[in-house]
């Protein structure tokens, strides 16, 4: 007999490109259990995002208590015990969550690695590539098959307000402030705005305020290029991908936000980061190993697709 599966529970704790991959699985495991109740469990930062999908009747957040928290591990037991889940769909996958699954009693279904887990991924091939296929091999032990990127169609902001021309290209020159390493030369990218402003594109720079002194230094060397450092919201940067003639940038989340939108995007990896591991999803997405390639090589491969 089959199981009657009426609560949920999804966890997916972070990062920013992560949980963007993580939005097709999601999407698939709410047109599995359409009737059920799911709740979403995540960290602050993507609580906003969750809600938005409309995948999820519930979100909570997990503050990931520290090992010298004992009260705090109580209550998250307590939580997770009191939610009553018939199934956990764990697309976190790591230590931390292995331990919630030792936390519930009883054990619910377990979609995941945890050891003990009733629909339990052992293959390695799972880590071999994207994260998104990783999720859709975990997913396919529980019966869902169907799995598409999810081209967030459901975020649209009004743009108007930055008065950007026809034809602009969304640049991206920024990463973490503690991965530096993952960034293309700013002197690289003004030379590819040029590049585009003599094209009559116009390139906008975008980024957080950590990230100013890099758009900044573009701005002061491309006069044509509008900046809009700090200016953008995390859904500002899908619609203004979207109607972009292209998103140009480092591996960093927000090149993750547009390329699932199908606009042409090109993602800069530097040798830090493995873009068979770390590549954004999107019909029209293509990565390009700044390593192996000179600046002016890059530049030319890119604006000969203009």
């Amino acid at each position: 007999m089959t199981r009657d599966i009426k609560k949920i529970l999804v966890i997916k704790l972070s990062a920013l490109g992560d949980f963007v991959q993580c939005l097709g699985p999601m999407k698939a495991i709410r047109n599995q259990h359409k009737d059920a109740h799911i709740t979403l469990l995540t960290t602050r930062p993507y609580k906003n995002l969750g809600e938005k999908s409309g995948y999820f009747d519930d979100i909570w957040i997990d503050d990931r208590p520290k090992l010298y928290h004992p009260l705090k591990w109580f209550a998250l037991r307590k939580q997770l015990n009191g939610g009553h889940f018939d199934r956990v769909y764990d697309l976190q996958n790591n230590d931390r969550t292995g331990f919630y699954f030792m936390l519930l009693n009883p054990k619910p279904e377990w979609v995941g690695i945890a050891k003990g887990a009733s629909h339990r991924n052992t293959s390695p091939d799972r880590k071999k590539g994207l994260a998104f296929y990783g999720h859709a091999q975990t997913l396919a032990l529980a019966g869902i098959t169907d799995i598409q990127i999810d081209d967030m169609s459901w975020i649209e902001t009004d743009i108007s307000k930055f008065s950007l021309p026809e034809k602009y290209a969304l640049i991206v020159p920024g990463s973490a402030a503690s991965r530096p390493e993952k960034r293309w030369p700013a002197e690289h990218f003004a030379a590819l705005c040029k590049e585009l402003a003599k094209r009559n594109i116009q390139p906008v720079l975008i980024g957080t305020e950590e990230e100013r002194t890099v758009t900044k230094s573009i701005a002061e060397k491309c006069s044509e290029a509008l900046d809009l450092t700090g200016a953008t919201s995390l859904y500002d940067i899908v619609t203004l991908g979207r109607n972009a003639v292209i998103a140009i940038g480092n591996d960093t989340g927000p090149m993750h936000m547009v390329g699932p939108t199908g606009t042409k995007t090109r993602v800069l990896f530097t040798p830090h980061s493995d873009p068979k591991r770390h590549s954004p999803l999107g019909n029209d997405v293509k990565t390009l190993e700044v390593d192996t390639m000179s600046p002016q090589d890059v530049i030319q491969n890119i604006t000969t697709e203009l």
